[in-house]
């Protein structure tokens, strides 16, 4: 079989990704579809025993760790062999009909496609502060066309694009953005997709929640304290206190669109509270930096989200 679209995720074994299994083994066009499971050495059998007979064409890619994620990330797309990959989660679940929207774009003029997200656990305001920080621009609703970027991870990208900067796929697949900011020097080509459907989780209990927004605005920062000059960093670090308001002011269309799927009032002053813990995380690490513990944690969120959810299976 010759793969028209190779699907990556990573995974530390078989209990992290069987929520997600079924979504993948009802995708349609699946004649054409690879999945690309990147777990740690010796968990490949596991893996492999944990998947039904009618699952799609699989590959297990076995690099000697998958801390950090970003390394694990740039190995499955090492190993896809189809010319589109895209970069799933363990808590992202495709609708049946994902992979033959990607595909019917896929002689359009883009580098990186942007599914249509909608939230899967949407039971109260903290899942859908962070659906709306994390995804809410690229809601399913929202019009489709090229647009200025994307997120790093759940979207599909050109295969040939990434090995371009192959030297440099672990350092853009971590947190922060590095790939977004490469990714536009290099005038790459965004296209939002509202037709590609994808669920995605969020963390929706208050007792991790302000640590994993703090955590996502220290690695931005770090990635941007590492490329910025003293004056710049200085400069930004003043502004913090009104980043907040900027980021749910830029979030309009992604609110209204939040409220016709059911999104109550409380979101808004959730969304406003978790700016508020992402922009001290962007601050200290503007003055101080982060350190590795800061990206392993944030990856631990990443990869076990539905731990922290209520969806976990």
């Amino acid at each position: 079989m010759t793969a028209a679209l190779s699907y990556v995720v990573v995974t530390d074994g078989a209990r992290t990704i069987a929520r997600l299994v079924p979504y993948l083994q009802a995708l349609r066009a699946r004649s054409t579809l690879e999945v690309v499971l990147v777990t740690p050495t010796g968990k490949a059998a596991e893996v492999r025993a944990s998947l039904p007979d009618d699952f799609p064409a699989a590959r297990v890619v076995e690099p000697v760790s998958i801390w950090p994620m970003g390394g694990a990330r740039a190995a499955g797309i090492r190993a896809a062999t189809a010319p589109i990959v895209f970069l799933g989660e363990t808590h992202s679940f495709p609708e049946p009909a994902f992979a033959e929207a990607i595909l019917r774009a896929a002689d359009r003029p883009w580098d990186v496609l942007v599914p249509g997200f909608r939230n899967a656990n949407p039971e109260n305001a903290i899942s859908w502060s962070n659906y709306l920080m994390d995804y809410g621009s690229w809601h399913r609703t929202l019009p489709g066309g090229e647009i200025a970027a994307g997120p790093t991870w759940n979207v599909a990208y050109r295969r040939d694009v990434m090995m371009t900067h192959d030297a440099d796929l672990d350092r853009m697949l971590s947190h922060g953005d590095v790939l977004a900011q490469i990714f536009s020097a290099r005038r790459y080509r965004t296209m939002f997709e509202p037709s590609a459907v994808i669920a995605h989780a969020n963390l929706s209990q208050a007792r991790w929640w302000f640590e994993q927004r703090y955590l996502a605005g220290l690695l931005v920062g770090e990635s941007r304290r590492r490329r910025w000059v003293v004056p710049r960093r200085l400069l930004y670090a003043a502004a913090t206190p009104l980043v907040p308001a900027v980021i749910v002011a830029r979030l309009g269309a992604a609110i209204r669109a939040g409220r016709g799927d059911g999104m109550g009032v409380l979101a808004i002053p959730a969304l406003l509270t978790g700016a508020v813990f992402r922009t001290a995380g962007e601050l200290v690490a503007y003055v101080r930096g982060a350190s590795d513990a800061a990206q392993v944690r944030m990856d631990e969120y990443e990869l076990f989200k539905l731990d922290y959810t209520g969806l976990s299976p």
